[in-house]
């Protein structure tokens, strides 16, 4: 995601991002299409670690019911950097740089998925113990890394993107449809597509111990939450939130009567 807001800080040069478009790195025709699916997919040049992933994700990714769960369990692990114990892998998850990938242990992640690493140089995605990641969550580290610390809870259709890096502390708990993460679009020259004016971030999110996070809130880039925070469902969280706070959306409802003239 994002912003649409100005931003009127001034912005020191390690938060401006070189990216290149992605529809622009797809097209290269000096790369063939081989190295490109394994530069974004496999995050590796060997044949053999193509082969690795190719078998195990079409062949195990979306094998139904104990057998499936039981091979992945077993197999699943060796594309990782490091998986703990007791691991459960659902169903049709993608991975993306696996080898960038650290699990603790008793991690579940659920059906559909997607945990990618390749932009999280060079710490990649760290998950800690006892973590759940419900279904069709996505996990990206588009550029800076993520970490998930134990005892976290990470709701449905979840998105964690990471412009510039993203932590999660201990004990959270994040329900369903949040966004953490994001970055921004330089705005100014109205003569250049803002896609092509350059991505820069606010800055890493941090998200301390024991912090509730209710549906559907969004958190930007930069942002600090502190420790035993509540965040209401539907805010907005674009300032720093100091610990042990409550955190409630503004919206006020407007009640009409039906069949009557609004004028």
């Amino acid at each position: 995601m994002v912003s649409t807001e100005p931003d009127t800080r001034v912005l020191s040069q390690s938060n401006v991002i070189a990216k290149k478009p992605l529809v622009k790195s797809l097209a290269e025709s000096e790369t063939s299409t081989l190295k490109k699916y394994q530069n974004f997919f496999v995050g590796s040049s060997s044949l053999l670690a193509l082969l690795k992933f190719e078998f195990l994700t079409v062949f195990l990714g979306p094998l139904p019911g104990a057998l499936g769960l039981l091979l992945r369990k077993q197999l699943f692990p060796s594309l990782c950097k490091k998986v703990g114990k007791g691991v459960v892998w659902g169903r049709n998850i993608s991975l993306r740089h696996p080898g960038k990938i650290t699990l603790g242990d008793r991690v579940a992640i659920d059906d559909h998925c997607l945990v990618d690493a390749k932009g999280g140089e060079p710490e990649g995605i760290t998950i800690g113990n006892d973590v759940l990641i419900a279904r069709s969550s996505i996990i990206q580290a588009k550029n800076g890394p993520i970490t998930i610390g134990a005892h976290c809870s990470i709701g449905s259709q979840c998105q964690l993107s990471s412009v510039g890096g993203i932590t999660l502390g201990t004990s959270v708990m994040m329900a369903g449809q949040c966004y953490v993460g994001g970055g921004r679009y330089h705005t100014a020259d109205r003569a250049i597509p803002m896609a092509e004016q350059g991505l820069y971030s606010n800055g890493p999110v941090v998200i301390g111990n024991d912090v509730w996070i209710g549906s559907g809130v969004i958190v930007q880039d930069g942002v600090r939450v502190g420790n035993g925070c509540v965040i209401g469902s539907g805010a907005v969280v674009t300032e720093d939130i100091p610990d042990f706070a409550i955190v409630i959306p503004n919206r006020k409802l407007l009640f009409l009567p039906r069949g009557e003239s609004l004028t």
